[in-house]
């Protein structure tokens, strides 16, 4: 039997195409044109010339030294969260305490609170700490705040891992650490990358922490250094686009290396 075609949902994929498709059309365009180029033609015109102005102009006027903060804010969250969360979702999944699923259910209470709640308080913290104007002044909440979601996430794919294999282990001596390292996290690769993106994106996008937290130029990430682009005459379009491009790419190369793992862990069989 010959399927009729369904014109409707060709036609909701086209418009759907189009409201993704123009929008990175115009911000890819326009990282390509000058600045005069782009305010004579217009943002949907075709480029009639192509220049890089825009991506090196960006390092020139400081975007390195905030791409370079970026990445250690990033690399440090990640780094604090793989250090930590493990060992807790291993804690949560084996244990049959009450307090412990007490302990993690209070400890979920983090999901509840937003950072605009407690950013005034988290500000006093960090002054008093010594660790205003400081990068480490940054991670620490960052990383804090990934820590509620992260132990959700590792503790749902480490459930999918099979009781059997745990007993299979316990018959052969093996101990609760060497349970963890060569059962449960090769067996939790996805959940571990689920969490690795989910803080990478958290640490990265961090717009309100270096706001609040940081002051001066040297210690600057990138979505503040956007602002760099906004001076009193307007607005450089095409190289503050250009700077969004180049902040896009080490998420870009995170997600594409990890894309399978995260599936799936996303659909909670990363241990199946």
């Amino acid at each position: 039997m010959r399927r009729r075609p369904n014109y409707l949902a060709g036609a909701g994929s086209l418009v759907w195409l189009v409201l993704v498709g123009l929008p990175l059309y115009v911000m890819l365009a326009a990282t390509l044109r000058t600045r005069q180029a782009y305010a004579e033609n217009g943002p949907v015109s075709l480029p009639d010339s192509f220049t890089l102005d825009n991506f090196t102009g960006a390092f020139d006027s400081g975007f390195g030294q905030y791409f370079f903060n970026t990445l250690v804010v990033t690399a440090c969250v990640i780094g604090i969260v793989l250090l930590l969360v493990p060992p807790l979702a291993y804690a949560i999944v084996r244990s049959r305490g009450r307090a412990t699923s007490a302990i993690f259910r209070l400890f979920l209470l983090g999901l509840a609170i937003p950072a605009q709640a407690v950013i005034v308080p988290m500000f006093y913290l960090i002054s008093e700490a010594g660790l205003y104007d400081n990068l480490l002044g940054v991670i620490l909440p960052r990383a804090a705040f990934c820590l509620p979601m992260s132990a959700l996430i590792l503790s749902g794919s480490m459930r999918d891992i099979s009781p059997e294999l745990y007993e299979a282990m316990a018959m052969d001596g093996a101990s609760l650490r060497r349970m963890f390292f060569q059962l449960v996290m090769p067996l939790s690769r996805g959940g571990l990358s689920t969490i690795v993106v989910f803080s990478a994106l958290q640490a990265w996008n961090g717009f309100l922490f270096p706001l609040v937290l940081t002051q001066s130029d040297f210690t600057k990430v990138v979505t503040l250094g956007l602002y760099n682009f906004q001076t009193a005459h307007g607005i450089d379009i095409p190289g503050l686009l250009g700077a969004v491009v180049l902040s896009m790419v080490p998420i870009l190369l995170v997600y594409l290396f990890a894309r399978r793992a995260l599936v799936q862990g996303l659909m909670g069989v990363g241990g199946k």
